[in-house]
Formats: structure tokens, C-alpha cells, sequence
């Protein structure tokens, strides 16, 4: 069973947002995302200051198996990346929640109403 941090809430696409409550937040994926990829070879992230709505791809990340786009699980400015990912893509695969994470963000609305918390994330893993 994947690890689903109940703090977070997650995209259908596996994706998550934890939100500070002071209009930012952090993204990245999910547990059951890097199992899925597998080996995580490299990550490709938008530079700071570029904006996306809910859904839109921000970036890429690419596995030994295959190569998967990232959505943004809700509309934000990008406020910083996490460059160790440059280094060390693979740490994607040990602290997808952690020292892992992708994105610091700068809310542009509200979190959409679609986003999962960790028991309906779980039902749709099965």
C-alpha cells in the first residue's frame, strides 16, 4: 500500500498540494507515482515566476520505465524549485513527501473542489 499523508491533498493525476495557509503552498508527487514510474532518472520543472492554471502541465518527469507529465493540482505562480531534484532525481523515489518535493507556490485561487484528501486518494488506488 502506498503512503498517503492525511495533511495533503491530492490530484486524480497523483499529484499533491499541501497548503501553509498563508496563500503558498508545496507540490510534488505521490508515493504511489514514483512506485509506478520506477527508477526516476530525471525531472524537468518550470523556472520561477511562470504561472498555471488547475490541470496545466508543468513539467516532466522520466523514469527508466517512461516519461509522464506533472499537472498542477490547483492554479499557482511558481516561487521556487527544488534544484537538489537537478542532482538527485532519484530522491523522488525515497521522499516523494519530504525531502522530494517540487514546487513552492503562490496560490493564484482558491484549491479546486476536485482535489482528493488521503481516504478518497485511497479508494481510487483501490
Amino acid at each position: 500500500m502506498s503512503n498517503i499523508p492525511a495533511d495533503l491533498r491530492y490530484a486524480k493525476s497523483h499529484e499533491w498540494i499541501r497548503p501553509a495557509g498563508d496563500g503558498t503552498a508545496v507540490v510534488g508527487i505521490t508515493d504511489y507515482a514514483q512506485s509506478a514510474l520506477g527508477d526516476i532518472t530525471f525531472v524537468q520543472l518550470p523556472k520561477v515566476g511562470a504561472t498555471f492554471a488547475a490541470g496545466a502541465t508543468f513539467g516532466v518527469v522520466e523514469s527508466v520505465k517512461a516519461a509522464s507529465d506533472l499537472y498542477a493540482p490547483a492554479a499557482f505562480t511558481v516561487l521556487e524549485i527544488n534544484t537538489a531534484l537537478d542532482v538527485a532525481p532519484e530522491s523522488l523515489n525515497k521522499e516523494p513527501y519530504d525531502a522530494a518535493w517540487m514546487l513552492k507556490v503562490r496560490l493564484t485561487g482558491e484549491l479546486p473542489a476536485d482535489l482528493l484528501d488521503a481516504a478518497a486518494y485511497a479508494r481510487q488506488l483501490g
